[in-house]
C-alpha cells in the first residue's frame, strides 16, 4: 500500500545558496527606500514599486510550491493546491496597493505562508527546508516592514 506522505527531500546546497542570494533585493530595496527618502519621487517610485513587485514574486513563489509539493503526493489531496493560489492572489493585491500599503501586505503574507508551511511541509516531504525558510522569511518580512515605514 503507498505511503501517503512523500519521503522527505533533503536541502540542495545550490538551492539554499540561490534561497539566500534572494534575501539580497529584499535589503537593497528596503536600504534604497530609506536613502532615497523623497530626495527624488521618480527613483523612489521606481524602487518602492520595484521592492513590491519583487516581495509579490516571492510571495508567489512560496505558494507554487505547494503545488510542486502536491504533485508528489501518493494520495492526492486538494489542500496544497488550494493553499498555493492564495498566496499569488494576494501578492497580485499587494503589488497594485501603493508600494508602502503593498509592502505591508507582502511582509504578513511572507510571515502567513511560513506559518502555513510550518504546519504543512512536513506532511508534504519538506520539513528539513523548515529552518532556512524561517530565517528567509524573517529577513524578508523584516525588510518588507523596513521599507514600508520608510516609504
Amino acid at each position: 500500500m503507498p505511503s501517503s506522505s512523500p519521503s522527505q527531500l533533503p536541502l540542495n546546497p545550490i538551492a539554499v545558496r540561490l534561497a539566500n542570494l534572494g534575501l539580497l533585493p529584499f535589503a537593497l530595496g528596503a536600504l534604497l527606500v530609506w536613502l532615497i527618502g523623497g530626495s527624488n519621487p521618480e527613483v523612489y517610485a521606481f524602487v518602492t514599486q520595484g521592492f513590491s513587485a519583487y516581495a509579490a514574486l516571492v510571495v508567489s513563489f512560496l505558494g507554487g510550491i505547494h503545488w510542486g509539493l502536491g504533485f508528489r503526493q501518493a494520495i492526492p489531496s486538494p489542500q496544497p493546491f488550494v493553499w498555493g493560489v492564495v498566496p499569488t492572489l494576494v501578492a497580485w493585491v499587494g503589488v497594485v496597493m501603493p508600494a508602502h500599503a503593498g509592502l505591508v501586505l507582502h511582509g504578513v503574507m511572507l510571515v502567513t505562508c511560513y506559518l502555513v508551511d510550518r504546519r504543512t511541509y512536513p506532511g508534504l516531504g519538506a520539513s528539513a527546508w523548515l529552518n532556512l525558510r524561517f530565517r528567509l522569511s524573517a529577513g524578508a518580512a523584516f525588510c518588507c516592514f523596513l521599507g514600508a515605514a520608510g516609504s
